[in-house]
């Protein structure tokens, strides 16, 4: 049976503040339903991800911003952080981790620059939504067998 993990719920506090951000990421809007004052169900997709997320209202108790940790995969990370910053993003500079496995919590570890040997898996840049949701850029070229 394959599980197949299609949309992640993200807790915001401005609904269209948060559409707003995520379209000119360039994210697909799929949906946005409003039925009734106190529900609303926006679904955007990344580019090229099969994955989607909700944003919304009455959507999820989770408190704005507590979402921490998404990945979203690049095939170079230089090239995907000048995007996101020319887009008005405030990102992170691309880093590596000093224990070259993989990032940890917060900002502890990191290393300034890509993996020194590009390896697949151990480039990142981080940055938030406007509610404080934080997102990694993953730097893959070829994926570990398997995958």
């Amino acid at each position: 049976m394959d599980l197949k993990l299609e949309v992640l719920t993200l807790p915001v506090s401005d609904v269209d503040r948060a559409k707003a951000f995520y379209e000119n990421l360039d994210f697909r809007l799929d949906a946005d339903f409003v039925v009734g004052e106190d529900f609303r169900v926006v679904q955007l997709t990344p580019p090229g991800s099969e994955a989607s997320v909700i944003i919304g209202k009455g959507v999820t108790s989770a408190l704005p911003g507590s979402v921490q940790g998404l990945h979203v995969v690049v095939t170079d990370i230089v090239a995907a952080r000048a995007d996101l910053a020319a887009r008005g993003v405030d990102i992170s500079e691309v880093f590596h981790d000093a224990d070259g496995v993989f990032h940890h919590a917060g900002t502890e570890g990191r290393v300034a620059g890509p993996d020194p040997e590009r390896r697949s898996y151990g480039s990142f840049a981080s940055f938030s939504d406007p509610d404080g949701n934080g997102w990694v850029l993953q730097e893959i070229v070829t994926r570990a067998p398997g995958r």
